[in-house]
């Protein structure tokens, strides 16, 4: 093995992108082997890999880590971006899950019925823009601070500016409203490692597309 991190997951957003986005921004190439057949999967599955028969897996300091949210703690830890005392670590974790909780309807969006895609669009533009972007709108303000928590670059900050550029895909105009958001976009996008991750040719997936949600589908079937 490289020493890089390695990263098993399809090849698209999903859980992992989250993890993609925090090990860019803390300056940590990783390598990624993509799921597309079901057997994959399963030979995974069969070989005791995946502790509990899911994916993201993480290759990392020898360990093979599943859970999402375990995950990106073991690496907001490891690479210092977890606030210095239990107080901000709160702080960053409860940032995190409200942003969690967005980004799920985002992650579930490709997956909606045809139907019902124009009420779920709504109803994540009425989330975004009356529960959670709010929160963070006013934190920022309040104390005057470039990040969430403290004035040190935090986990949290990497979870905001990926929701942001998430949400803004598909309602262009959802910062409108939100001067504070809008200046912390620009400021997290100049960040070198985070610019880097936003240029073509990255680690970064795009926008789910049909046969992205065909490949999860046929992959993950019981």
């Amino acid at each position: 093995m490289s020493g890089k991190p390695r990263l098993t997951y399809l090849n698209g957003r999903g859980r992992m992108e989250p993890i993609r986005w925090l090990l860019a921004a803390a300056g940590v190439e990783f390598e990624e082997v993509f799921l597309q057949t079901k057997e994959q999967y399963d030979k995974l599955i069969k070989d005791g890999v995946l502790l509990f028969q899911q994916v993201p897996l993480v290759e990392i300091d020898g360990m093979k880590m599943v859970q999402t949210r375990a995950i990106l703690s073991y690496i907001a830890g490891k690479y210092n971006l977890y606030g210095k005392d239990l107080k901000e670590r709160a702080l960053i974790d409860m940032y995190v899950e409200g942003i969690s909780d967005l980004m799920q309807m985002i992650l579930m969006f490709p997956f909606s019925p045809p139907d019902a895609k124009e009420k779920n669009l709504d109803s994540i533009k009425e989330k975004a823009t009356n529960r959670y972007f709010p929160v963070f709108e006013k934190v920022l303000k309040q104390h005057g601070q470039d990040f969430l928590v403290g004035n040190k670059f935090s986990w949290a900050d990497v979870q905001l500016i990926e929701a942001i550029l998430a949400v803004e895909e598909k309602i262009p105009a959802v910062l409108s409203r939100f001067p504070q958001l809008q200046a912390f976009k620009t400021k997290m996008s100049n960040m070198p490692t985070i610019k880097k991750f936003l240029q073509p040719g990255s680690p970064r997936k795009p926008p789910p597309d049909d046969h992205y949600v065909e490949t999860v589908l046929k992959v993950f079937k019981r």
